[in-house]
């Protein structure tokens, strides 16, 4: 079959992805700016194409095959700030006008569980275009699944960060709210299995784990899991806005995203029952499982996706091609030159940097900045990486994002997505057995150079120990 594959560089798109090419699919990948989209993870693949086409933006998806058979809707926006539930339906509504001139038989469209009296924003936003697919003349299959757990999902990474950081835990009364996780492995099969199955085609269907939890139940069982001791204690005064700022300090997730889902966690996410699990030969994972098989994939360093390398609804391919060009007037820069005995060891370190691996030089002053910045209502520092070894285009790096990747070009280029009095970029390139190091600063008014001139001092100190790290034979 021919399938076209909206979101293709979103979480749960990567998953499914090598799942449809295995299965001798032709997919037709489509993205904002394919200069995004990594292809080469998947090997040489003749069955894989890539588009451009802004779901906003009517006029590109022009570009969609006319002879595609199915689709998959996997755009989600819940992590982007403003009003995303107006975009939502706009994104869904011109879909519906696209796929309807072509001969796709069906739409699969991944949502949430909608089953409580009173819904989320985020929810009913979600129920919302499941309406608008259904207004279409191409029939829709819906899945509805709440918690997804598995590596790189936002809902595992939040959990962890909170089970991994606090040993006491004081939580809101959403703590004790309802829901019924789904391995992030059951969902790809979900979606892969109602691929071309008539039975499915207008129908919706919630699909589960055969866990009903609270998220207090949930916290613990994953502190079991790992082997810690924590303790929750539940209060009655933390207000929505109190809840949310909590998550966002405490966790990689940005204020946005936190906001959304505090909403979300006031209401209670339980499926109602179905046997589209049998019908499709799906064995439901337990919870503890499902957290096993995450940190199997994380310590084997197979994270195949992650919700913090989506760039969100503000990003557009004409951003990013802005931020490729580094500015070379009305700039501060800081540019270091080392002579390299051992490139490849070079290239390998600066291809590590961030995470784990750290920033190689004072390391407690990079988490300083991230704290400050996390006060001000910045990413900070603790969205890591990935993948310890690799990294490509649209990756997170911490509070940078990876704007260029090339081994091959021996370039890597970062752009800050910390908030400061204007932009900045970060940059190493090796040309023959030298190592070059340039951090740009482009300042916003007076603020802006009043900011370059009080971090000068400890730029000096960072990004020469930076470099020599770098560089160092040993």
């Amino acid at each position: 079959m021919k399938i076209l594959l909206t979101g293709a560089t979103g979480y749960i798109a990567q998953r499914l992805l090598p799942v449809l090419l295995e299965q001798s699919h032709e997919v037709v990948c489509c993205v904002r700016d394919a200069s995004r989209f990594n292809a080469k993870k998947y090997g040489k693949r003749d069955n894989l194409r890539v588009i451009e086409a802004d779901l906003l933006d009517k006029g590109s998806l022009e570009a969609f095959p006319d002879d595609i058979d199915a689709a998959y809707y996997l755009v989600h926006s819940m992590s982007a700030s403003g009003e995303f539930s107006s975009k939502e339906e706009a994104s869904a509504l011109n879909f519906v006008d696209a796929i309807g001139k072509t001969g796709a038989r069906q739409v699969i469209y991944l949502s949430g569980i909608v089953n409580d009296h009173e819904l989320s924003k985020h929810l009913a936003s979600r129920k919302k275009v499941e309406e608008v697919l259904n207004s279409g003349n191409v029939p829709v299959t819906t899945l509805r699944a709440g918690i997804i757990v598995g590596s790189g999902s936002a809902s595992f990474e939040i959990i962890r960060d909170l089970v991994e950081k606090l040993p006491v835990m004081v939580a809101p009364r959403w703590i004790k709210t309802k829901c019924q996780p789904i391995s992030i492995r059951n969902v790809i099969e979900f979606l892969s299995g109602v691929l071309d199955r008539e039975f499915t085609f207008g129908q919706h269907y919630d699909i589960y784990g055969p866990d009903i939890l609270t998220y207090k139940e949930m916290l613990l069982e994953f502190a079991a899991e790992r082997g810690l001791k924590r303790r929750i204690i539940t209060v009655p005064v933390m207000t929505p806005k109190l809840s949310s700022y909590w998550l966002y300090f405490v966790t990689t997730t940005s204020y946005a995203l936190a906001k959304n889902l505090v909403d979300s966690m006031s209401v209670d996410v339980v499926a109602e029952p179905n046997d589209l699990k049998d019908r499709l030969g799906i064995q439901p994972v337990p919870y503890r499982e499902a957290i096993r098989i995450a940190f199997d994939k994380i310590e084997q360093n197979l994270v195949l996706s992650s919700w913090k390398d989506a760039m969100g609804g503000t990003y557009s391919k004409q951003m990013v091609k802005k931020q490729l060009r580094v500015p070379e007037f009305g700039v501060f820069t800081d540019k270091k030159v080392r002579t390299a005995e051992n490139t490849e060891k070079a290239l390998n370190r600066i291809f590590a940097i961030g995470g784990s691996s750290g920033w190689y030089y004072g390391n407690w002053l990079w988490e300083f900045r991230g704290f400050l910045d996390k006060l001000f209502g910045g990413v900070g520092l603790n969205r890591g990486r990935t993948n310890k070894a690799s990294i490509t285009t649209g990756n997170t790096v911490d509070f940078w994002r990876v704007i260029y990747a090339s081994q091959e070009d021996k370039r890597l280029l970062l752009y800050a997505e910390m908030k400061m009095p204007g932009e900045a970029w970060l940059e190493f390139r090796i040309k023959g057995d030298k190592v070059y190091q340039t951090a740009t600063f482009r300042p916003l008014g007076l603020a802006g150079r009043l900011y370059w001139y009080a971090v000068l001092p400890f730029h000096y100190f960072i990004f020469n120990g930076m470099i020599n790290k770098i560089v160092a034979n040993d």
